[in-house]
């Protein structure tokens, strides 16, 4: 009769919680050892992940708003076959499917571009650069993380400016309002020449690209290679999460005229790979996580196991089964699990508001030339990937010392010593 109504108690959840939490309690040293581990890891986890996070999103961001735009449209095969003949794949001035996708609801620009390259001449220097004609109007919107570092950019009205990339301007040894001609071969095999006047330098997130590259007026840009159109149509949208999205949306209207649709991913090659690299040294961290709170909530359990055995002993004779004995135990490693999960997730993010508000002094990332002030970027995946990593663990940790306790044999353990 006693071990029926003992099993209906402990069937019993609010029953089988306090118990739980009595007996976490009895040794509160080594239970706060098992927390500080659990808060500790999981701390670590969220403020490594955030970061991680931020990086990426500022780098993501960078890559869009200074060179690439959300999504290209061009001529069929234009990143393939265009760059050895980019006046082969020119698009049109004006398209009935330009205007109407400037219209489509989240579209924040369509920016032209004709991209050109030639020799920048400046007293006795001559150097090679690459070149785009921007509609500075329209490109402003677009080349938001390209940092005017000297000077200013392109006026809309600017019928002769350029803006330099800050390695190309060193190279070249020119300053604000200084004359430059550029040399470039026009669209039926040509030489011609136009003068601009340096208006600004500019860095983006690649150096290398400073370091070639030039911006001017795309009506000059017409003007110096002798052709009409661009070679890209550069498309911003408000929210980068609805990016394909939008590219399906706009695939509708382009593609029966012919035109191709380049995602931002498919050409930020540094990126993608960058973006691999980091989730799989935050994939490790996890792991190593993880195996520090399975081994140090195993060990105090196990510890804990031992210490109770004659009082398993006695509930096992009293008439608890082997299945409540191990469910007591895997309950108390879910209370731990689940308060040091609450905990540290809470000091995580804590933590992660305030290092953000403060900022992380960060040199230049490898081929960038500006430093920056990092931050810890959360979101729910990251804080509730966090929790349910250190919940799991701990059940893990929990399994082979509750099954050892439940297979216990009563008359050993009411002989063990206390």
């Amino acid at each position: 009769m006693s071990g029926s109504a003992n099993s209906m108690a402990l069937s019993n959840p609010m029953q089988h919680l306090r118990f739980s939490a009595k007996s976490l309690a009895r040794n509160r040293r080594r239970t706060l050892i098992a927390l500080a581990t659990i808060i500790g890891g999981l701390v670590a986890q969220i403020l490594a992940s955030g970061f991680i996070n931020w990086v990426l999103y500022a780098m993501r961001e960078a890559t869009i708003l200074s060179q690439l735009g959300h999504v290209q449209i061009t001529q069929p095969n234009y990143f393939k076959a265009g760059v050895a003949n980019p006046y082969g794949h020119l698009l049109p001035q004006n398209s009935a499917g330009l205007d109407a996708a400037k219209r489509v609801d989240g579209v924040v620009t369509i920016t032209p571009r004709l991209a050109f390259s030639g020799l920048a001449s400046h007293d006795d220097k001559t150097v090679s650069f690459v070149g785009d004609g921007v509609a500075p109007e329209t490109e402003s919107l677009v080349s938001v993380y390209l940092n005017v570092a000297t000077g200013s950019g392109l006026a809309p009205d600017d019928t002769n400016g350029a803006v330099l990339g800050k390695g190309l301007a060193e190279a070249l040894g020119v300053g604000i309002g200084d004359a430059v001609v550029l040399l470039a071969t026009t669209a039926d095999g040509r030489t011609n020449a136009v003068e601009v006047e340096v208006r600004g330098t500019f860095t983006s997130v690649a150096k290398e690209y400073d370091d070639n590259a030039m911006r001017i007026p795309i009506k000059l840009a017409r003007e110096l290679v002798q052709v009409e159109g661009a070679t890209t149509w550069v498309a911003l949208f408000e929210d980068t999460a609805r990016s394909e999205a939008l590219m399906g949306e706009l695939a509708g209207i382009f593609r029966p005229e012919g035109f191709e649709l380049t995602h931002w991913r498919t050409l930020a090659d540094y990126y993608v790979r960058t973006e691999a690299l980091f989730k799989s040294q935050i994939s490790v961290v996890k792991l190593m996580i993880s195996v520090i709170i399975v081994l140090t909530i195993s060990n105090t359990l196990f510890m804990t196991v031992l210490e109770r055995t004659r009082e398993i002993g006695t509930l096992l004779a009293v008439g608890y089964r082997r299945r409540d004995i191990m469910s007591m135990f895997l309950l108390e490693g879910l209370v731990l699990g689940v308060a040091g999960g609450v905990l540290g997730v809470t000091l995580g993010a804590a933590l992660a508001e305030a290092i953000s508000y403060v900022g992380i002094p960060m040199p230049p990332a490898p081929g960038t030339t500006e430093g920056y002030l990092g931050r810890i970027r959360l979101d729910w995946a990251t804080v509730g990937g966090a929790f349910a990593i250190g919940t799991a663990s701990v059940l893990a940790a929990t399994v082979l010392p509750a099954w050892r306790a439940s297979k216990m044999v009563i008359v050993d353990a009411l002989r063990h010593a206390s």
